[in-house]
């Protein structure tokens, strides 16, 4: 399929690739300096494969919370939360961002698996909701320390765009085009993700692209952008085997209420693992050496026997050291624990530390904005 901007990224030299059955821009310049670009001024992505949905009807909040752990009913117009869709076992069969609108809820769920979740949605929720595919809208992030100021030069609305912190949206105009802005993104910079009616993408895009800040910046700079951010991705880190205790997502599961009431898929498998701990657990390591690892690399015990898998792994540019996301024994997951990973047979060694491995830069409640 392509995406409402394919003609748009080849006209700006995207090279183009395969991506959850779109054709996606990888980059258009080089990853690192698109890396770099976004780390100190703004980049603009194209998140359209992504699925934006719009819930509506009757109980529509208690129904939603059968099927995922946040606090759905708590959640103020133009307020937006991060929740993952669970199985019946525990495990993540995606992780979203939903927001509240005056008239429903609006989702957005990954582009790998969005025809799953929607499916999963209709067969889960009673008839009396409505699910609207917004196919017809695309998807734009801005990112980045400058992308306030090159995005404010654009926007009007009812209020500021510094009226938006981290995690709020509400409806503003680009050009004229009405958009939803949300202060929100997958970069662990300030920045901004705006839904679109698909047929004014290349004018939004148009606009934010020329100014001095902005860049359009492809996949491959987005993977390595969010690996630094302490950002897991669906398929990769994520899947139907990993509860969110297990991912160190525990604050997808804060709710005071939602843990009394206990009514969310494998809400007890997650809540004895919230309390007592998981058998594996997602740590950030640091690779000696330059090389790095990649996905399904092997962590191994003292005997060289397999205990543990890298799910995501590169080199960080801004951190300029090989870094990876892996999945450990919970007595291997301390900081500064020292592990061996098996790549294709040769041996690399690593670290536990800290995650985010580059520290976040949103801009929250009370900050300066």
């Amino acid at each position: 399929m392509l995406l409402p901007l394919d003609a748009w990224h080849r006209a700006r030299g995207g090279r183009m690739v395969p991506f959850a059955g779109y054709e996606m821009p990888v980059q258009y310049e080089g990853i690192m300096a698109e890396h770099q670009w976004v780390r100190e001024s703004a980049g603009l992505f194209d998140v359209s494969h992504m699925g934006q949905l719009l819930l509506s009807g009757e109980n529509l909040d208690a129904e939603l919370e059968k099927l995922i752990p946040a606090d759905v009913a708590g959640v103020a117009v133009g307020q937006q939360k991060y929740s993952l869709l669970l199985a019946e076992n525990g495990g993540i069969l995606d992780d979203l961002m939903f927001s509240r609108w005056p008239g429903g809820i609006y989702m957005v769920v990954n582009g790998a698996c969005k025809w799953d979740d929607i499916a999963h949605l209709r067969e889960h929720l009673p008839d009396a909701i409505e699910i609207n595919h917004m196919d017809e809208h695309a998807l734009l992030a801005l990112q980045g320390p400058k992308a306030f100021d090159a995005l404010n030069r654009h926007v009007t609305g009812e209020y500021p765009l510094d009226a938006l912190v981290f995690m709020k949206g509400g409806k503003f105009e680009i050009g004229g085009v009405p958009v939803y802005i949300s202060r929100s993104g997958y970069t662990g910079e300030d920045g901004f993700e705006i839904s679109i009616p698909a047929d004014q993408a290349a004018k939004v895009a148009d606009l934010l692209c020329g100014e001095p800040e902005v860049k359009p910046i492809g996949l491959g700079a987005r993977d390595s952008l969010r690996l630094e951010a302490d950002l897991p991705l669906y398929g990769h880190d994520l899947d139907p085997e990993t509860t969110p205790i297990m991912a160190t997502l525990n604050f997808a599961v804060a709710s005071k209420r939602r843990r009394a009431e206990a009514n969310f898929p494998g809400a007890e498998r997650i809540l004895h693992e919230r309390e007592n701990g998981p058998i594996q657990r997602r740590v950030g390591l640091i690779v000696e050496g330059r090389q790095p690892v990649r996905e399904g690399a092997l962590v191994l015990d003292d005997q060289g026997n397999e205990v543990g898998r890298v799910t995501s792994g590169g080199f960080a540019p801004t951190v300029q050291k090989p870094i990876a996301m892996a999945y450990v024994p919970t007595a291997m997951a301390q900081i500064g624990t020292r592990v061996t990973l098996s790549q294709r047979g040769k041996i690399h060694h690593g670290e536990v530390v800290a995650m985010p491995f580059v520290p976040h830069n949103y801009v929250r409640q009370g900050a300066s904005k």
